[in-house]
């Protein structure tokens, strides 16, 4: 049986912070900057936790 997490613990959050700020693009509009946010929760929720790739991950777009 699989758990759903809906909660991160404060060094979580921390460092998918850290990750949303060091990802940045410039000339990013808002909805760019949410759909950016959302893949990297769903790629850190699908295993992958390494900042720097979690960095360059967010930057693409979520392969279905």
């Amino acid at each position: 049986m699989s758990v759903i997490r809906n909660t991160f613990t404060p060094d979580e959050t921390a460092m998918l912070g850290r990750v949303y700020e060091n990802g940045n693009v410039e000339g990013e509009t808002a909805e760019q900057k949410e759909a950016r946010a959302s893949r990297i929760i769903a790629n850190y929720m699908a295993g992958i936790t390494d900042e720097a790739e979690l960095i360059e991950l967010s930057r693409r777009p979520l392969g279905r």
